[in-house]
């Protein structure tokens, strides 16, 4: 399994918005510069972001950068489904996509175990003990 660059630059930025002391948030120019990311990528990652109401503006358009949350009440969960659906095996979420998916196939159980603890991963850690972690 491998997890997409959104996700990362996703944490990569909820980190920076989260570490900011700037009042009025963190503009989006400063969180491309500081985490060495384009402007451009950067657009849809603070889109997707803003949809799942992780971040919102401080002050109206044009302003900085601010989580809508305290960040213990933000898991990777949440910023992992930000961007991505969590999708083992396509038959898990669509049972029209194999005719053994609906009572003859052995291995669901085993998939939707599967999943069930890959969330049960994501949600485990908050952003502030993420942030806090030391190494």
């Amino acid at each position: 399994m491998r997890i997409n660059s959104k996700v990362r630059y996703g944490l990569r930025t909820m980190i920076e918005i989260a570490s900011s002391t700037e009042p009025n948030g963190m503009l989006q120019k400063d969180i491309a510069k500081n985490q060495n990311i384009s402007l451009k990528y950067l657009d849809p990652i603070i889109s997707a972001l803003k949809l799942k109401n992780l971040i919102a503006n401080s002050k109206g358009k044009g302003s900085g950068y601010i989580l809508t949350r305290p960040i213990e009440d933000i898991s990777m969960f949440d910023i992992f489904t930000a961007f991505e659906q969590i999708s083992i095996i396509e038959c898990i979420n669509n049972c029209g996509f194999c005719e053994r998916s609906t009572h003859e196939c052995k291995a669901k159980n085993y998939w939707n175990e599967f999943r069930e603890e890959f969330c049960k991963i994501l949600k485990k850690r908050n952003l502030a003990q993420i942030i806090n972690e030391t190494y």
